[in-house]
């Protein structure tokens, strides 16, 4: 099985690059990384939990893939973790992404989910999208 997971979080970081609003939002430029960087100061985001399932059909490769971005909010502050986490929704649903190998049958936003992080207080905003994917063929 090859795995959409890699190419749809790349494509999901091309899609947010060029967006000033979510730059601002994360103090200037977008902050989205694999893990947390060592001692980053938030607003910044990682990608989070993801799940490709086979899900083929009529002969057709697919996947349903389940995908999270995590936003790490300032200290006390939902409003920082939520303006990013809403601007990444709103870039996410629906659109239409090039991924590597595999074509792009559907794109949604699942949730947008809150957590405070009871040990930091930090607050972590999630934003969770479902696809599903097709691998391409030679």
């Amino acid at each position: 099985m090859t795995s959409p997971l890699l190419p749809l979080r790349a494509a999901i970081l091309a899609a947010l690059e060029g967006d000033t609003v979510i730059a601002q939002a994360m103090g200037g430029a977008l902050r989205l990384h694999d893990e947390p960087p060592f001692g980053a100061v938030p607003v910044y985001a990682v990608f989070g939990d993801g799940e490709a399932r086979d899900d083929s059909v009529d002969g057709a490769r697919r996947h349903r893939v389940s995908l999270a971005v995590t936003v790490f909010g300032k200290r006390g502050s939902t409003r920082s973790a939520l303006d990013a986490a809403e601007r990444i929704a709103a870039l996410l649903d629906d659109v239409a992404l090039t991924l590597a190998g595999h074509a792009l049958v559907s794109l949604r936003v699942d949730a947008v989910t809150t957590h405070r992080d009871e040990a930091t207080s930090e607050i972590h905003a999630t934003v969770t999208v479902k696809a599903v994917t097709e691998v391409l063929t030679n």
